[in-house]
Order: C-alpha cells, then structure tokens, then sequence
C-alpha cells in the first residue's frame, strides 16, 4: 500500500467529521488507520491533502484542529446539545452545528463579547433564528479567509452590540470588517455545510459561494467571491 494512495481520502474525511459529529472531538489515530484500511502513514497523507484542499486544518504535529463547523479545541465558543459538546469554530460554526448534526436540531450556544466581556448564551435551532440583539462581527473579508484560517476563525465573534464591537476595534488597532444581526448569522450558517457529513462531498466553488451570500443578505465587496471556500 503506498502512502500516496488517494482512495482512501473520502474514508480519511468521514472517519474525522463523524468523529467531531458524534462525539465532539477529532478521531484517535487508530480510527484514522481504520479509516485507511489499517494504514496510519496513508491516513497522515490523506489528512495533508485534505488540508490543502481546504476540508480541515492540521497543526505542527499533524493534528486535526479543525474541520468546519467542529473545533478540537477552544476558539470562543461551546456548542451544547442534548448528547454531544463541542467546540464550535466560530459564530457561524456554531449557528451550524445543529444544521449539520441530524441528532441534535437544537444546542446552546455560549460565549463572551470580546468588547465587555459579557456572556452570552443563545438557544439555535433549525426552526428560526435566535433573538436577541447581539451582533457578530466578521474580520477578515470572504476572499482572505483561508490566508490564515485560524486567525480568520478567531475573529468571527459575538458582540453585545455595535458599540462593543466599535470599543474592541478602537482597544485592538483592527480595521472594521463586517457587523450583521443574529437572523442574518443564521441564515449564513443554515446550509453552508449541507452534506458535509455525507460521502462524495464537494466544497463550493466561488461563484456559488457568492451566490450563497446573498441569499443570505450578504453582499458587496466583503463578500466578494474567494478564491476557495
């Protein structure tokens, strides 16, 4: 079996996402080896190339730390449900979960406001948006996202309002990005990952990706179509 055998990469997929679905966190390395018919090396190649085609993150010791919506670890956000905790990616990731996961179509989402430091925590369902009139604050525009995808994840948060989002701004030295309302979150979280946990997935390309956006409410140069989503 030679270590650049690619067949096994959608297996290598589903083996981490279903891991992070059913019970919030990344495979072990003996389920990645299942995964890729016993081998461990071939898994580590199928993770690499997985990561340059943008279906998850790795870290320096070849760890999964992400694979949207799921996080391996802390990025803001506890996404709660009925059986499963997880570490949501960001405020979009976290709207996402109880899209993406058929077993739990509502969690509670839980984080602070970066501006005040003020908690929050939100029931999200598949039903209709949450109330509320907190805002998320987007940084780094739809076509730069995946220059640092951690950076960008860390900083798609959830403000108390625009005034806190404008005092963290003014306390950080960053430029402002994008400010929507929770329905509008929402409505972007809602499909971006369907299918995601089904074999044969395949990553939107850009033109679709901006026509997504603005079925979502999301449009102008922010939002303009990036180079891979």
């Amino acid at each position: 079996m030679r270590d650049d055998d690619t067949s096994w990469d959608e297996d290598v997929r589903l083996a981490v996402y279903h891991a992070f679905a059913d019970r919030g966190r990344a495979p072990s390395a003996p389920e990645l080896a299942d995964a890729a018919g016993g081998s461990l090396a071939v898994a580590k190649q199928a993770l690499h190339r997985l990561a340059e085609a943008h279906h998850l993150v790795l870290d320096e010791c070849e760890h999964v730390v992400l694979a949207h919506p799921f996080a391996a670890k802390s990025l803001g956000f506890s996404v709660m449900g009925s059986h499963t905790l997880w570490w949501g990616g960001c405020a979009w990731d976290s709207f996402a979960i109880p899209h993406l996961v058929a077993d739990e179509p509502e969690v509670l989402v839980a984080t602070r406001c970066p501006g005040c430091g003020q908690p929050h925590a939100l029931v999200v369902n598949r039903a209709a948006p949450p109330e509320g009139a907190q805002v998320a604050h987007f940084l780094v525009p739809a076509a730069r996202m995946w220059d640092d995808v951690l950076h960008t994840c860390g900083h798609q948060r959830l403000f108390c309002c625009e005034s806190c989002v404008d005092a963290w701004l003014a306390a950080t030295g960053h430029a402002k990005g994008y400010v929507m309302d929770l329905v509008t979150l929402w409505r972007l979280a809602r499909g971006w990952y369907e299918g995601r946990l089904e074999r044969g997935y395949r990553r939107r390309e850009p033109d679709s990706a901006v026509a997504y956006f603005a079925e979502a409410g999301l449009t102008g140069p922010f939002w303009a179509a990036p180079a891979r989503v």
